[in-house]
């Protein structure tokens, strides 16, 4: 049986983690509402870019572009978009196991995030390049990984690029994902941005209204691919990031939650070992009394 002195310690070390992972509750809570608004707000602009490249390839159905080209899968790319640190619940889990779906032999991987590159260390697979991510990611991060991931393509040392990363549901669910990246193919790229929120099937079949591009369709499309792989890769990063801070308060808070419960599980124990004890010695002194009787 614990001593009081024990449980004393024992609460006391309890409640300075708990307000350790409280703190960090509310960091994360301060980080999630920016990343979250980071990721609801450009929302209107990715769907008004679907909507006009849907109707430019529309236009165009002879338009050939290299991203286009469909060939078999021998060597895949992944972009996998993992977090810099821990303490986000099984957030990096999930997203690790549907990483490791791939076969390790024909798969080449882009990591972001430390925990991502470090995953692929661990595991013994390939890795083509690292990039980090900040708290607040901005476009200019996106450009060299969405680059890298077209000259590998293009070269021909992939003949398919996978974005792996989690998406942003709510605050309390978060899914990891793959989404294809390359090649574009039917305009894939734009398809897989409505799995961020959107649903235009309807708005898309509704619209009959005739669009004019200047100078032609081709060179609208030539000039909207590379800016579209650009904000596909931004808004992976955004998705990412909201869902690790939302991941990361909500694992606090139940940290939280669980020392708290476990303190007063301690004191409860305490205060019966203390009534306990302080019964012992009223015995004892009643019995001392008795004999000197």
């Amino acid at each position: 049986m614990r001593s009081l002195r024990d449980i004393r310690r024992r609460i006391k070390s309890i409640r300075g983690t708990a307000q350790i992972t409280h703190a960090m509750q509310m960091v994360a809570a301060s980080k999630m509402r920016k990343a979250q608004r980071a990721t609801l707000v450009p929302r209107p602009f990715t769907r008004l870019l679907y909507h006009v490249a849907r109707h430019a390839i529309t236009h165009a159905p002879d338009f050939t572009h290299p991203l286009l080209e469909v060939r078999e899968v021998r060597n895949r790319g992944v972009i996998l978009i993992g977090t810099d640190r821990g303490l986000c619940g099984s957030l990096n889990t999930d997203l690790f196991r549907l990483a490791a779906q791939f076969d390790p032999r024909t798969t080449l991987y882009i990591t972001v995030g430390k925990r991502a590159s470090q995953f692929i260390a661990r595991s013994g697979r390939r890795l083509a390049a690292e990039f980090s991510i900040t708290d607040s990611p901005h476009f200019d991060d996106a450009r060299p990984i969405a680059k890298f991931a077209q000259d590998l393509f293009l070269k021909g040392e992939v003949d398919q690029v996978l974005v792996v990363n989690t998406l942003f549901i709510s605050t309390l669910k978060q899914m990891p994902a793959a989404l294809e990246f390359l090649p574009i193919g039917e305009i894939k790229a734009f398809n897989a941005l409505k799995i961020f929120g959107m649903d235009l099937e309807a708005e898309q079949a509704d619209d009959t209204t005739e669009i004019l591009f200047e100078p032609n369709a081709r060179t609208v499309l030539e000039y909207v691919f590379g800016h579209a792989l650009n904000i596909f890769i931004f808004r992976a990063l955004q998705e990412a990031k909201a869902s690790e801070q939302s991941a990361r308060m909500v694992a606090m808070a139940n940290a939280t939650d669980n020392a708290n419960a476990l303190i007063r599980n301690l004191t409860l124990e305490y205060n019966k070992l203390r009534q306990g004890n302080i019964t012992q010695e009223i015995l004892e002194i009643a019995g001392g009394q008795q004999n000197v009787d």
